[in-house]
């Protein structure tokens, strides 16, 4: 079936806003870890086990939801997602000890990635093949745009008002994109229904597994460092709190770049677009080091972190391409590995920092990661070769 510009552009928006919220609900924390540690009086490292517990939630949710209801229209399941988000979100910002607000920022996790994989196959499903990169990173633009805007401005609103506020206002706009989506999305036909044992192929498939590889281990790395950026102007450049919101929208706007750049690129050439995107991180991460002590230096590397976020659409349409009939699974199992690699990259990070490196280390531990990621690329398309796949890397 075709559609509309308007039909495509409208549906996209809609779903759009969804991801907007999960960008929020993910990224808002790494700006706030001061002021939710001081709240309940716990170390940046401890207060850094609620962004790893999320990403846990992510982990399980997206291939435990994609496969109870791989046979369920997908409007409707999108529908009862972001109802689910925004119910445990506005939940979080009425926690009344550390211990509760840890379960429920794993429970927030768990809609994300199965709502992320679907709104990717969706979008995908409007367009031509050849415009599916571009599709695919402007329904996930509403996370570029929240980190690019939405975070900053929580961050500051967190600081100014109390970082509760911040949970409340994520649940509320997943509720207006659960609305939305109502009324905007069409019952848009991404492939026929398929049963869970079909969508369990996508586990036996060593390409998929590879790809997904490479977003777990790569992107870590950009992880490692975010997840702490915080309190590494606190501490190790010595600024202002004030500085936080600032930094986060230079990060925004270098994520703004990047998914733009990998989303035209993965169109262009994905092969190049995979490869150079993780060897740009493994430089990014060796060098952000050596920048963390002066504001002038950190800053414009804040930017080229952000750029990184070129890999996150090409590794979405190459899922897309080797999965075969286990499409839904794939595609959530890619926001599954991301939220490893933030799992993983704040743990990694969380014990630079108490390690004699200090926040030095956030970005050692990176740029392994980073560098682990290209290795395991070059193993993908090797592989990739020898198995002959159509669209091969």
């Amino acid at each position: 079936m075709s559609y509309s510009r308007l039909q495509i552009y409208t549906a996209i928006f809609a779903m759009a806003i969804g991801t907007f919220a999960i960008g929020i609900g993910e990224f808002v924390m790494m700006g706030l870890l001061p002021n939710i540690g001081a709240d309940f009086g716990t170390s940046s490292q401890q207060t850094g086990h609620l962004i790893s517990l999320y990403a846990l939630g992510v982990v399980v949710g997206a291939p435990v939801i994609t496969l109870l209801f791989s046979r369920l229209a997908k409007k409707p399941l999108l529908i009862a997602l972001m109802s689910l988000y925004a119910v445990s979100n506005i939940a979080s910002a009425y926690a009344e000890s550390f211990t509760q607000l840890q379960w429920l920022r794993f429970i927030s996790g768990l809609p994300h990635g199965a709502y992320g994989g679907i709104v990717c196959l969706l979008a995908a499903a409007m367009v031509r093949k050849d415009q599916r990169g571009m599709a695919v990173t402007l329904v996930m633009m509403g996370l570029t745009i929240a980190i690019l805007v939405g975070n900053p401005l929580a961050t500051w609103f967190g600081q100014l008002l109390d970082w509760r506020v911040v949970y409340q206002g994520v649940g509320m706009t997943a509720l207006a994109a659960a609305m939305l989506i109502v009324v905007a999305v069409p019952a848009i036909n991404a492939g026929e229904s398929t049963r869970t044992r079909t969508e369990l192929t996508a586990l036996k498939n060593k390409q998929v597994l590879l790809t997904l590889a490479i977003g777990s281990i790569g992107f870590g790395g950009m992880f490692s460092v975010l997840s702490y950026l915080a309190p590494t102007l606190l501490e190790a450049t010595q600024v202002n709190e004030g500085w936080i919101p600032i930094a986060l929208l230079i990060y925004g706007v270098g994520s703004f770049v990047g998914s733009l750049v990998g989303g035209w690129a993965t169109d262009v050439n994905m092969k190049w677009a995979i490869g150079g995107a993780l060897a740009w991180a493994t430089v990014v991460l060796f060098i952000f080091p050596f920048s963390i002590n002066e504001l002038v230096t950190i800053l414009p590397m804040v930017f080229l972190l952000g750029t990184t976020a070129a890999l996150v659409p090409t590794l979405q349409v190459r899922l897309m391409d080797v999965a075969g009939q286990a499409q839904t699974l794939a595609a959530s199992l890619n926001h599954a590995a991301f939220n490893i690699a933030n799992g993983v990259g704040a743990y990694l990070g969380g014990l630079a920092i108490v390690s004699p490196l200090q926040w030095q280390g956030t970005g050692w531990v990176g740029c392994l990661l980073a560098a682990t990621g290209l290795l395991v690329f070059f193993v993908t398309k090797h592989h990739s070769r020898k198995v002959n796949y159509a669209e091969s890397l």
